[in-house]
């Protein structure tokens, strides 16, 4: 199985927090999405051989793309790929985008999954993050969106901000689970460098994040969401039966996928491949019929890390026969050697063939499969 996924780099405005490649100038828009229907053609062959499963629209905002640019990509996806094992078509929304009349358009798409950009029910949450919604806003799209039909939605949520209290956060999940959406993605906030709030945080315009209370509020979300019917089936991201992303999925198993669009990654199974993160350097270059992109070689110690990091992250684990059969028997017994001290200290357990995170090694992920990582 494999997918797809389409970089649209275009916003309203720049979130404060967001380091994703954008712009908020649309004059490109048509040059970009003509680009993108070249890249299409040219990479029409990267995923020969596999079940393409999904496609993703991230962004950037794609739902600024209109319902007659959306049916064109999706055309030009049918000419040059095979859709007929096709499951899941998400788009990432933003909630002001998400009027009575786009969605009644949106209904005329092949869209059938939407992951609407909340991050929070709190006005000043919203604020603090330059988000261009408001909270009225968020409530009603997600309720336009399930009313239209659509029953697999995701909600993104940010914890951890100073202008988020622990009640605030009950809140907001609690909002989650009264909406009855299927799939809630909650991440704490990261403060990247070069971004409006990592400048405002360095000139004592906003205040400095708080670790403590990011992971008291994530102690939170693992209490609560499981409790009321979202099993924890990634450290960020909790599901009803039946609704895990299948796209993510592609991320954590290993399998190949195909990135299309200005800065978009693909994997072809052996290379991490990366394009050009410049909307008119991607143009120029799909016009003059040639990928603008960098890639690498993963060596296997870098396959082997990138496999810990990201297989600890799931409810199923780092599968040790995957490990035995897929790696070298030295990075095995690296591996059998370097867990034992987390076993022992609990934030691993053993559950027969796989290695598990415990709810304190979740608390700790990163770091825990950073000390197995195999650095040379």
């Amino acid at each position: 199985m494999s997918g797809i996924y389409i970089h649209i780099p275009f916003c309203k405005q720049q979130c404060h927090y967001c380091d994703f490649h954008f712009s908020t100038s649309l004059k490109t828009k048509e040059d970009l999405l003509n680009a993108l229907v070249h890249e299409m053609k040219i990479q029409s062959s990267f995923l020969e051989g596999t079940k393409i499963r999904t496609i993703y629209f991230g962004g950037g905002t794609p739902s600024l793309l209109s319902k007659d640019e959306i049916k064109a990509l999706f055309e030009a996806l049918n000419q040059s790929f095979e859709l007929d094992n096709l499951e899941e078509i998400t788009m990432e929304a933003n909630p002001d985008d998400l009027t009575e009349q786009k969605v009644k358009q949106l209904k005329d798409t092949p869209i059938n999954r939407f992951s609407i950009g909340v991050q929070s029910f709190q006005a000043k949450d919203l604020e603090y993050m330059n988000r261009a919604h408001n909270v009225n806003q968020a409530h009603d799209s997600i309720k336009r969106v399930q009313d239209a039909g659509w029953e697999n939605i995701t909600v993104d949520l940010i914890y951890g901000t100073p202008t988020l209290s622990h009640e605030q956060w009950q809140e907001n999940m609690q909002t989650v689970i009264d909406i009855n959406v299927p799939h809630l993605s909650a991440y704490g906030l990261t403060v990247e460098e070069k971004t409006p709030l990592h400048h405002a945080i360095k000139k004592g315009k906003q205040l400095p994040l708080d670790e403590d209370k990011s992971k008291v509020q994530f102690e939170m979300l693992m209490d609560f969401i499981p409790k009321n019917g979202l099993e924890q089936y990634e450290i960020s991201n909790f599901a009803k039966k039946g609704y895990e992303a299948k796209h993510n999925g592609s991320y954590w198993t290993d399998e190949k996928y195909l990135g299309l669009g200005p800065s978009a990654h693909s994997f072809d199974g052996e290379r991490r491949i990366w394009n050009i993160s410049n909307n008119t350097h991607y143009i120029n270059s799909i016009k003059n019929g040639q990928l603008n992109n960098d890639f690498e070689v993963l060596s296997q110690e870098q396959r082997f890390n990138e496999y810990i990091l990201t297989s600890l992250r799931t409810k199923k684990g780092c599968n040790l026969n995957y490990v035995k059969s897929r790696f070298s028997p030295f990075l095995v017994d690296f591996l059998t050697f370097s867990i034992k001290k987390w076993l022992k200290n609990g934030e691993i357990e053993q559950k027969g063939r796989f290695l598990v995170l415990t709810k304190k090694g979740k608390l700790v992920a990163d770091w825990v499969a950073s000390e197995l990582f195999y650095i040379i």
